[in-house]
């Protein structure tokens, strides 16, 4: 407050020193009694113009943005004021920009999340949405601010749910491309503002289908043999058979038996795969090992009926776990068996890219496939031709153990085929897991 009194001391001063000016030039009693007041009448009228023109700067700073801008330099009340002024600008300028950030980091936050964000006013217009929410819903971000919702996203439940205001469950919209499913959850907030959330729900939607068809598919596949071995038990109980017909009855049930046997191996070992972490990568083992079991495989399961050939490199080591790798090799080999006709041939070998990485191709002479059906080959229970599968033993869970098992081990399944020049099954590694003997070098072969 040192301001007052100096405002004090210096209004007194400049009445003092008007009346000490006019007391000595006055001349006579009367004329220094006015010479006094019109002193004093000019002391006060400077103090005056100069608090005048100290208001008129810091009138002027604040008009010109005193914001970034020095405030005038000057003492007593303006001085004061324009420096008290600042400070709570400062200060207000401070609290702008933290809320700014606050908001930013908010925005962020909402930009982050795995869901669109779009925010209507009362009227449904659009006051803000994130990006997800615009390549869910179809949107621009800039463009369609302040629009109608209803104007742009125009799904029929949608629209149904924002004007029967059931906002209780998420309803299930189209993208606007046609490409997928979109979750829709609206909740309200504020003064009649809406909260609506967007989530893509494709994948979960295709997972859930899978799971059901599997399922159909496991139920299907096993209710068959079951059938069949329940009919066989019925007949044996019922009906008096010769020695003949028995021994022909028990083979066909121990067939449908094996078959069930086959099927739930193969749904384990699809377990397993699916629950287990990825193979080490420096547990080494011996190609022609894991070569040697499934040529015997082969040649059990084709009785002399086909031509085969195999070579499997020279001490080539292969790194990941080796009853998966057999299981791979082993369900390749075995389809080749079972769809090539008799005197065809299946050839077997191993080849190193140039890069590193390895290849065990299996080559057959049988039908081969169209191909429309190769993209869905690796799928459980696929079939090309469903009655000649089941005739030839197979469970159609093979290829998508193949494929389970190549990616585990950071590879892949290529198949090519075509109708009436048969097929060709490659299982490729990749080159941190296939070594050879050191010293030697890496032949590439056609």
């Amino acid at each position: 407050m040192s301001w007052i009194w100096l405002r004090v001391l210096l209004t007194a001063a400049l009445v003092l020193l008007g009346g000490v000016i006019g007391h000595l030039f006055g001349g006579g009693e009367r004329r220094e009694l006015q010479g006094a007041l019109a002193g004093i009448a000019g002391g006060l009228l400077v103090f005056i113009v100069r608090d005048i023109w100290r208001g008129h700067q810091l009138l002027r700073w604040l008009s010109g943005g005193a914001i970034g801008a020095e405030p005038p330099r000057m003492g007593g009340f303006w001085g004061e004021m324009a420096t008290r002024i600042e400070r709570a600008l400062r200060s207000r300028e401070r609290s702008a920009a933290n809320e700014r950030d606050r908001l930013a980091q908010f925005l962020s936050a909402i930009e982050a999340s795995p869901n669109g964000v779009l925010l209507l006013d009362a009227s449904e217009q659009i006051e803000w949405c994130n990006a997800l929410a615009a390549d869910h819903l179809g949107l621009d971000r800039h463009r369609d601010l302040r629009q109608r919702v209803t104007n742009l996203v125009r799904a029929p439940a949608f629209v149904a749910m924002l004007q029967a205001r059931a906002f209780e469950q998420p309803v299930q919209i189209p993208q606007p491309d046609g490409s997928g499913l979109l979750s829709v959850i609206v909740r309200s907030y504020g003064d009649g503002q809406r909260l609506v959330l967007t989530q893509d729900i494709t994948e979960r939607e295709r997972a859930d289908a899978m799971r059901r068809d599997f399922v159909a598919n496991v139920s299907h596949e096993i209710r068959t043999p079951l059938t069949v071995v329940a009919g066989f038990v019925e007949t044996l109980t019922n009906l008096p058979l010769s020695e003949v017909e028995r021994k022909r009855v028990l083979a066909l049930m121990a067939q449908q038996t094996q078959r069930m046997q086959s099927l739930v191996g193969d749904l384990l070992t699809l377990a397993r795969l699916e629950g287990s972490p990825r193979p080490s990568s420096d547990a080494w083992l011996p190609l022609a090992r894991l070569g040697s079991a499934v040529e015997m495989d082969a040649r059990g399961l084709s009785a002399g009926r086909h031509r085969l050939s195999f070579d499997w490199g020279d001490e080539v080591e292969l790194a990941g776990n080796e009853a998966e790798l057999l299981s791979a090799v082993t369900n390749l080999v075995s389809n080749a068996v079972r769809y090539t006709p008799e005197s065809g041939q299946i050839e077997v070998h191993w080849r190193q890219r140039p890069e590193g990485a390895g290849e065990i191709t299996v080559r057959d002479t049988g039908p081969g496939i169209a191909a429309e059906h190769l993209p869905r080959l690796t799928e459980r229970f696929y079939r090309v031709d469903g009655s000649r599968s089941r005739d030839t033993g197979g469970t159609g869970l093979g290829l998508a153990i193949v494929k389970h098992v190549a990616q585990r081990h950071g590879g892949e399944l290529l198949i090519d085929s075509t109708p009436g020049q048969g097929s060709c099954f490659t299982l490729v590694l990749p080159a941190m897991r296939v070594r050879l003997p050191a010293g030697r070098v890496a032949v590439s072969q056609p």
